[in-house]
């Protein structure tokens, strides 16, 4: 265990249909009442049962929200879970297990219990799990009374017996609890106003993109379920009804951009929700998008690839991918969120700006920031309606117009006179087919210089640190809050961290952060240093050097704090 003790790590390991992420989700929703903060995060293997895995728990008495190697406690609820994170496994490291699992293991601080037996004498070993929420609530001072009104609420759902088994196993884990409360010392929730976490948000990424999606009017959602996007389209499906959302689970990927394309030509905001995968089948559909200049909003959840890669892994491997899928040359804008916020107001702000300008806009999460978990300040704001740039047709509409924007007036069939022609082959203004070489050149002009437009409205990146830097960490999406809690255990006031949310088209400032810069590295979760293809396309200025991981799992703030001053030293010898 850490001296501090101000920041705890959990890991809860064992395999699939063990009930792994019901202890995560009980146990840090009871930390989070009880004023403790929280941040959790999960890697499992792409299978239903079997296999090694994790979950991560951080609690602290100050905000913490990225992922660390480290581990203060481990629960083994699995045979092969030691070996599946014995990596991460320190002198320091409390190694709880069921006495058959623990065994065998050399380690200075490896206590059994027997989890299986006693859960067996409670009726069924999926108690474990509680006899495990138990232990951990009694080491975080969390009293019984306290635990048990949160469990009967937890399954208020189920019948009196399963909720009198599950207290009975959680006084299990108390009672053993007991045992170990010399040996590791966590500090108490601290009981004051100004660290009352129940004022804050405790949301995932899949929830911030989904309200985000709540609050830009979405009201259709047209889907083929892929990890690890999938929880976007079960998140906006069980509250269809109550939010008038219509979900389709579509047969396919390419069905699923259809319908979306036809949702919007009809007036509908629509969302697609998928991998990259998904999305490579989508380039036909996001091309007739691009052409017929119909909204639309794509979130793709990366993954690790090629093909079928890592489906239960993260990565950022898709940037280039959604930069260039699609045939011909339109107009797009990626966002990619890093923090929950971003989630949000990325994802409200993709239906304004795919209305207004009738292009793609494409959403790029990963696999890491949909399943992280944490608290934030309440930024929801799901009262104020969404503007829609529609108008009310005219006998003599042209659906093309060609004007200085570029951004013709849209109309949807039956609201006004007019007639809405729209048609995947080139066209002329009033949307019919033409080959006209002259006409060609035209709309191809008026679509492109939406593109003025859209870099007026770009986000500017977010500078963390002094203004006065030498050196510059670029990293852009979920990689925020890893890289930044490494800037600032550094501690060097002439490094700082420019953080992108939006990846195309970059803000015109960027070049100016750039210049300063004696020293640019940037830090991806992927091979070749995809962001840095882009930041040279369009400043013209390259990264000197790249921290890069794609192992399928996330950057850990343990790993950054050796590889950026490694980096650093290597470009001054040189």
């Amino acid at each position: 265990m850490r001296s501090e003790n101000q920041d705890i790590s959990i890991i809860i390991a064992g395999e699939a249909g063990q009930g792994i992420q019901s202890v995560e989700q009980l146990f840090v929703t009871l930390l989070h009442h009880m004023n403790y903060y929280v941040f959790s995060t999960k890697e499992y293997m792409s299978r239903v049962r079997g296999g090694s895995n994790s979950t991560e728990i951080r609690a602290s008495l100050l905000p913490v929200n990225s992922f660390v190697d480290r581990i203060d406690i481990l629960i083994i609820l699995d045979e092969k879970a030691f070996d599946h994170v014995s990596h991460r496994v320190t002198d320091d490291t409390i190694i709880i297990g069921d006495d058959r699992m623990v065994s065998n293991i050399s380690h200075p601080h490896v206590f059994s219990f027997d989890f299986t037996g006693s859960a067996k004498k409670i009726g069924n070993l999926v108690y474990a799990n509680t006899i495990a929420i138990g232990l951990l609530a009694s080491l975080f001072h969390i009293s019984s009374k306290e635990l048990q009104e949160h469990i009967t609420s937890f399954f208020s759902s189920k019948s009196k017996q399963i909720i009198d088994d599950n207290i009975q196993a959680m006084h299990k884990g108390i009672s053993f609890a007991q045992t170990l409360i010399s040996s590791i010392q966590i500090p108490e929730k601290i009981k004051n106003d100004l660290n009352n976490t129940n004022s804050l948000l405790l949301l995932n990424g899949t929830q911030a993109i989904g309200l985000g999606a709540l609050a830009g009017g979405v009201n259709f959602i047209s889907s083929y379920p892929m990890s690890p996007s999938t929880g976007v389209l079960t998140f906006l499906a069980s509250n269809g009804k109550k939010t008038n959302v219509f979900v389709e689970q579509a047969e396919d990927e390419i069905a699923a951009i259809n319908m979306a394309v036809g949702a919007w030509y009809a007036g509908a905001r629509a969302l697609v929700t998928t991998s990259g995968g998904g999305f490579a089948l989508m380039g036909e559909g996001l091309s007739l998008a691009a052409m017929t200049e119909t909204p639309i909003v794509v979130h793709i959840a990366q993954r690790p690839g090629p093909a079928t890669g890592l489906p239960t892994r993260t990565e950022q491997g898709d940037l280039q991918l959604a930069l260039h899928t699609g045939h011909g040359e339109f107009p797009r804008l990626i966002y990619a969120p890093g923090t929950l916020q971003e989630g949000f107001f990325l994802t409200k702000r993709s239906f304004d700006l795919a209305d207004r300008y009738q292009i793609p806009v494409i959403l790029l999460s990963d696999q890491y920031f949909v399943d992280s978990k944490y608290q934030t300040s309440s930024f929801l704001d799901l009262d104020k309606k969404p503007t829609h740039h529609i108008v009310k047709t005219t006998e003599h509409y042209k659906r093309y117009e060609n004007n200085i924007s570029g951004v013709s007036p849209r109309g949807i069939p039956g609201y006004g006179s007019g007639y809405v022609c729209v048609d995947s082959d080139e066209h002329d203004e009033a949307g019919r087919i033409t080959e006209n070489s002259d006409v060609r050149k035209q709309m191809v002009e008026k679509r492109l210089r939406k593109m003025q437009q859209i870099r007026k409205q770009s986000i500017p990146p977010t500078l963390y640190g002094s203004a006065q830097y030498e050196t510059l960490l670029i990293g852009w999406g979920s990689t925020v809050h890893t890289i930044e809690e490494a800037r600032k255990q550094m501690d060097k006031e002439k490094i700082s961290f420019l953080h992108f949310s939006q990846v195309y088209p970059l803000h015109p400032k960027t070049k100016t952060y750039l210049k300063k810069a004696n020293r640019i590295i940037t830090i991806e979760n992927n091979a070749t240093a995809q962001f840095d293809q882009v930041l040279l396309e369009e400043t013209g200025i390259s990264a000197d050097a790249h921290i890069l991981q794609f192992t399928g799992h996330p950057f850990s703030v343990e790993t950054l704090l050796q590889k950026i001053p490694e980096t650093i030293q290597a470009l001054e010898e040189e």
